[in-house]
C-alpha cells in the first residue's frame, strides 16, 4: 500500500455551516467510493503499528485498512468488531488517539481512521452482516449492570456473550447514558444508539428504563436476585467553579444544558428552561463539553458566543514538547468552532455582574498564569491590569466532573480522586465499578475499554 505517496488526507464533506446550524442532526456525508479506496490506501501497514498502540481498544487498525481498501468490507467488519463492540460510537466521537500514533503523521496528516471506522460499521448495518445471536448456553451466573452508558453496555455485550444473564438498570426514559442524554444529535443521532439498544435486546440482554436503584429498587433487592452488580453510572459530579452557581439565575452547568436540549430534540420534553436563543452566551471551559455547548447555541440562535479557555493558546503546529507519538498539543477549531465563537485563551471569570433580578448582565474577565502549589493543586494567579467586561446572558459552566465512586457495605460514596481499583473490585465483594465511576471523568472509548476488559476479567475469574 504506496497511497500515502499519493494520496493527500481527505475528510468526508460537511454540510455548509449556514444549513447545518438550522437543525440537529448529524452533518457530514459519508465518503463515496472513490474516497474510501484513496484513504484507505494511506495506511502503510507499519511492521509496528503505533495506531494499534494508542487505541484503548486494541482494534487491529492496518487489518481492518488494508481489507477496506481491497474493497473487502465483511472482513474489515469481523476484523474490527473482535475488539470493538461499538464502532457505529467510537467512528463518530472519538477523538481517535490512534491518529495520534500514526506513523504517517510524523512528517504528514495521519490516516483517516476515525472515518475508515465509521465506513466499515455502516456498510456492516447496510448489509445485515451485524453478528446477532443468542450464547448457545447460560451459565447460570446473572449479573445486574446500573447504567447503559457506554462502559454498561460494553460489558453487558460481552458477558451476555459469555453466557451471563445481564440486565441493565437506567433512571432515565432513554437508554444510552452519556451517549443520549449528554452528547448532542449533530455528533451522535440517537437513532444511531436505539438502533444498537435493539440489537443488544434481540440477544437477550433484559434493559430496566425508569429504574432508579435506591429509590425504585432497593440495592437489597438486586442482592437477592443477582450473582454480581455492576456500577456503571459515570461520573456525576461537577467540578465546582470558583464562584458558587446558587445565586444566580442564569448560570447553570453543562450538562444540565446539553441534557435538557437532547431530551427536547428527542421529544422527551416540549419545552426547556435554560435557551440561548437571543442571547450573549459565555461557555467556560475549552473541552469537548464546551464545545457541544458552542455548537448547541448556535443552533438555538445565540447573538454572540464567547469561550473562556485559562490555558495558553496551542501553537498552530505541533508543540516541540509533544512529538511523536505522543498527542499532539496543537491548535484546533471543532466543528462547533467553525460554526461561530470567540475563543478567549489564558482568560478566566472572575466575577459575575447581575442586576436587580440577580440575572447576570456581564462578565469580567482577567488573564491569568497557572501553576501548581505544593501539594500539585492548580493555582491561578491573575495578572494586574488585564480586567475587563464582556456583555453575557447566559454562563455554561463545561469544565469537567471529578471523582468516581466508592462502596463500603453496600453504601456508595463519591470520591475527589479516582478510585480505580484494576481488579474493577470494591469493598463488597457482590459489588464492581466500571468506566467513569471507576476511573474518573474520562473518553467514550475509554469507557467501552473498561466494560470489555471487566467483562474478560469476571469471565476469566469464574
Amino acid at each position: 500500500m504506496d497511497g500515502f505517496l499519493k494520496y493527500k488526507r481527505e475528510l468526508p464533506q460537511k454540510q455548509e455551516v449556514a444549513e447545518r446550524v438550522k437543525h440537529f442532526t448529524e452533518f457530514t456525508s459519508p465518503f463515496d467510493s472513490k474516497n474510501e479506496q484513496e484513504q484507505s490506501a494511506r495506511c502503510m501497514d507499519c511492521g509496528v503499528p503505533f495506531c494499534h498502540y494508542k487505541c484503548p481498544l486494541d482494534n487491529n487498525i492496518s487489518d481492518f485498512n488494508k481489507a477496506a481498501f481491497e474493497g473487502r468490507w465483511l472482513d474489515a467488519y469481523h476484523i474490527l468488531s473482535k475488539t470493538n463492540p461499538f464502532p457505529e460510537f467510537t467512528g463518530r466521537i472519538c477523538p481517535a488517539p490512534c491518529e495520534q500514533g500514526c506513523v504517517l503523521g510524523i512528517n504528514s496528516d495521519a490516516v483517516t481512521i476515525e472515518e475508515i471506522e465509521k465506513t466499515i460499521i455502516e456498510k456492516a448495518f447496510e448489509n445485515n452482516w451485524i453478528i446477532n445471536e443468542e450464547p448457545k448456553e447460560r451459565n447460570g451466573i446473572k449479573i445486574a449492570i446500573i447504567g447503559s452508558g457506554p462502559s454498561g453496555l460494553a460489558a453487558a455485550y460481552y458477558l451476555n456473550s459469555y453466557g451471563y444473564s445481564v440486565a441493565v438498570y437506567e433512571k432515565d426514559k432513554e437508554f444510552g447514558g452519556l451517549l443520549t442524554y449528554g452528547i448532542p444529535d449533530f455528533k451522535l443521532n440517537k437513532s444511531v444508539v436505539k438502533r444498537r439498544i435493539e440489537l443488544l435486546k434481540e440477544v437477550g440482554i433484559e434493559f430496566h428504563s425508569q429504574t432508579e436503584i435506591g429509590k425504585d429498587i432497593p440495592l437489597t433487592e438486586l442482592e437477592q436476585q443477582f450473582d454480581k452488580i455492576i456500577f456503571a453510572i459515570g461520573a456525576q459530579k461537577e467540578r465546582q467553579y470558583d464562584i458558587s452557581l446558587e445565586n444566580f439565575s442564569n448560570a447553570h452547568y453543562a450538562m444540565e444544558y446539553l441534557t435538557e436540549t437532547n431530551k427536547l430534540v428527542s421529544g422527551e420534553i416540549n419545552s426547556k428552561e435554560i435557551n440561548a436563543n437571543g442571547k450573549h452566551v459565555v461557555v467556560i471551559g475549552g473541552g469537548d463539553t464546551g464545545s457541544d455547548c458552542i455548537g448547541t447555541a448556535n443552533r438555538e440562535g445565540a447573538l454572540s458566543v464567547t469561550e473562556l479557555d485559562y490555558h495558553e493558546k496551542p501553537p498552530k503546529d505541533r508543540s516541540e514538547k509533544t512529538p511523536w507519538p505522543l498527542d499532539a498539543y496543537q491548535y484546533k477549531d471543532s466543528t462547533s468552532h467553525e460554526e461561530g465563537s470567540q475563543r478567549i485563551f489564558k482568560n478566566y471569570a472572575t466575577q459575575f455582574n447581575v442586576d436587580e433580578n440577580k440575572a447576570i448582565v456581564s462578565i469580567t474577565i482577567s488573564e491569568v498564569t497557572l501553576g501548581f502549589d505544593q501539594n500539585g493543586n492548580r493555582t491561578k494567579e491573575i495578572v494586574a491590569n488585564t480586567s475587563r467586561t464582556i456583555p453575557c446572558d447566559l454562563v455554561l459552566i463545561a469544565i469537567g466532573f471529578t471523582g468516581s465512586i466508592a462502596i463500603s457495605g453496600n453504601h456508595i460514596n463519591w470520591n475527589r480522586e479516582k478510585f480505580a481499583r484494576k481488579n474493577y473490585s470494591t469493598s463488597n465483594s457482590k459489588y464492581l465499578t466500571i468506566g467513569d465511576a471507576r476511573i474518573g471523568a474520562s473518553l467514550v472509548v475509554n469507557a467501552i475499554a473498561d466494560g470489555r476488559n471487566l467483562a474478560h476479567s469476571l469471565n476469566k475469574n469464574n
